[in-house]
């Protein structure tokens, strides 16, 4: 006897054997107990889904006589009388199959429709079944549509296709429409746990998982896989051997690759792109697998108790890289993986397109930065207008993150000569929202600037930074009161809060003096103008950051071997809180000073007032600007 495959073999036989298509199999079965039968169903769903078993097993519900020859309408076949016998085998009279792929044109339709005036030679009904049903032409779509509409009391339609788009709403008006889903791999490793064990075959529950993902939703393409499967490994099904197969990357590359890039590690990303490329792995499924990855670790990032997943091996490694890589970092790798499996058939080779996908996740990572000379160019051409900062309502803005305080602000910011002269009484300042002014800043972004302008122009510090010296560590105590000058009173919520410190002025004049050297720059600055020196000693500094993003281990190595260029060799710990005294903070209260004491000056000059008064003239918000 000739090997019978699975997909056939464990072909549905009724309603309770249907699997991932429950919504279908309740519709039918309240319709046939309660016998309220449509004329017309229409069965839509992508290939392997279950569109034609369902219409043969309808075919049977209808026609079934029972196992004593006196059934009647069912929901539950008997499978053994000579109606349910015949439409399993295919030789039921009263049910016809048309492939519409083939025969596509009027007089196909015509032949077909020319049998409906015959009453059923052995069934209860006649059953016209049409496959594909999208391929006819409008022509035989025309034809059909009278007695589609009207058809005998003992004549069902049954319509099947994978692109309903294409059906004609006509037709689409006269059918009851069931959609079938693509099933999801859960269902499908469980279906095909199921069949093995009834065949007899081992299986390693990993080798099933693969095989459930590749079927992509489809039942026949798994039980399809499957067979190959068998096949391919004498009989087994191993992890190795249908990983081979099916040319899929191990998840073991996948969670290196990941690893990687969250170390920045260029180098093990393109040994590891050249590893898939020599042992003819999919550059496509290699995208897929860390998009998959990427996004377990992002729910195990937002939702840690949703997230666990006992029965995958690689459970602890995946949540290990999720604890140990930022949120909104892993939401771009994800972003990039999608975009990059695009970009594969547009490039001369895959591995190259991936290659170029991978090293621009590392060109996107915030904090993998070196100290190339054409990345301090790059890092230095970029805008970075004060009045961004100077408008945002809090540092921890998004435009704060970005953006940098103009250079006159950072060296008009007053400081004491010495850390050890006699610290400034403490106070808390209020930093109010400045319009952003309507001339230019500085150069587009797209014009480079001149590499030899230094980081502080125009206005020089009011006092210079003679020496540094360390102090003890030390608490802050509760500070005084003062408030920033504001013109606009509406703008007084937006205030945000200043407390100055001595820790703050020796912070704020020691970052000062390492950008006026160009010894940071980029991300590192930012870190350093948005950290709060907490504490310090001899060898050891507190800082607080609030931004999670901006604590990267490269920036963090880079601050200190600046601080050691300028004397200061000292490790660095830094920890997440609320940042009350940073050199951002200073910069923006310095901004908003002079930006009012601008405005002052321009609403109290008397020519400007005569205008007003004289002329029915006004101050075009924004265009004040300090020089």
């Amino acid at each position: 006897m000739s090997y019978l495959v699975l997909a056939r073999k464990y072909r549905p036989r009724n309603f309770t054997e249907m699997v991932g298509q429950e919504h279908v199999v309740q519709a039918l079965t309240n319709a046939l107990v309660q016998q309220r039968l449509h004329h017309a169903y229409l069965f839509t769903g992508t290939r392997g889904v279950g569109k034609t078993t369902v219409s043969r097993i309808l075919a049977k519900s209808l026609n079934c006589q029972g196992m004593d020859g006196q059934g009647g309408i069912t929901a539950e076949p008997c499978g053994v009388c000579q109606a349910c016998r015949d439409i399993d085998a295919g030789r039921f009279v009263d049910y016809t199959e048309l492939d519409a792929a083939s025969n596509r044109g009027v007089d196909e339709v015509q032949s077909l429709l020319e049998q409906a005036v015959y009453k059923p030679v052995q069934g209860r009904f006649k059953v016209f079944m049409i496959d594909e049903v999208h391929m006819l032409t409008n022509t035989a779509f025309n034809a059909m549509l009278k007695t589609l509409e009207e058809p005998p009391e003992y004549l069902k339609f049954v319509l099947a296709t994978t692109d309903p788009q294409k059906v004609p709403v006509t037709v689409l008006s006269r059918c009851l429409q069931f959609n079938l889903r693509p099933m999801a791999p859960e269902t499908v490793f469980e279906h095909l746990t199921q069949v093995l064990v009834q065949e007899k075959i081992p299986a390693e529950p990993l080798a099933l998982r693969m095989l459930a993902r590749a079927a992509r939703g489809s039942m026949r393409d798994a039980l399809s896989l499957t067979d190959q499967a068998i096949a391919f490994g004498n009989g087994q099904l191993q992890e190795a051997t249908v990983r081979q197969m099916l040319g899929t990357v191990d998840r073991s590359h996948v969670l290196r690759l990941i690893d990687a890039l969250d170390r920045a590690d260029g180098a093990t990303v393109v040994d590891l792109v050249e590893t898939l490329r020599r042992n003819g792995l999919s550059a496509a499924s290699t995208l897929e697998d860390m998009s998959l990855v990427l996004q377990r670790m992002a729910v195990i990032q937002a939702v840690p108790h949703m997230a666990q997943d006992d029965s995958d091996p690689d459970a602890a490694e995946i949540t290990r890289l999720a604890q140990g890589m930022a949120a909104d970092e892993t939401q771009l790798l994800y972003s990039l993986c999608l975009h990059g499996r695009g970009e594969l058939g547009l490039a001369p080779d895959e591995y190259v397109a991936l290659t170029m996908v991978l090293l621009r996740l590392l060109a996107f990572k915030p904090g993998a930065t070196t100290s190339t000379p054409a990345e301090k160019k790059s890092l230095r051409s970029a805008p970075e207008p004060h009045a961004a900062v100077v408008s945002a309502p809090a540092p921890t803005s998004s435009a704060a993150s970005v953006a940098e305080p103009a250079p006159e602000v950072l060296a008009a910011t007053p400081i004491a000569a010495t850390p050890t002269a006699a610290a400034p009484p403490e106070r808390v300042a209020q930093v109010a929202p400045v319009p952003i002014a309507a001339e230019d800043d500085g150069p587009p972004p797209w014009v480079d600037l001149d590499e030899d302008q230094p980081f502080v122009a125009d206005l020089e510090p009011e006092h210079e930074v003679s020496s540094f010296q360390a102090l003890p560590v030390r608490d802050t105590t509760e500070p005084s009161a003062r408030t920033s000058p504001r013109r606009d009173p509406q703008q007084a919520q937006a205030a945000v809060e200043l407390i100055v410190t001595e820790e703050g002025e020796f912070w704020a004049a020691l970052v000062r003096d390492m950008a006026e050297k160009e010894l940071i720059n980029g991300l590192v600055r930012e870190l350093a103008l948005q950290s709060q020196l907490m504490g310090r000693d001899t060898d050891r500094w507190q800082l607080r950051l609030e931004r999670e993003s901006l604590n990267q281990p490269a920036a963090r190595e880079r601050l200190k071997t600046a601080l050691a260029t300028v004397g200061f060799s000292v490790e660095l710990a830094f920890e997440m809180g609320k940042v009350t005294d940073s050199p951002l903070l200073r910069n923006t209260l310095a901004a908003n000073e002079r930006q009012w004491a601008a405005q002052a000056l321009i609403e109290n000059d008397p020519l400007v007032q005569s205008m007003l008064r004289d002329f029915g003239g006004k101050i075009v918000p924004g265009s004040v600007k300090p020089i």
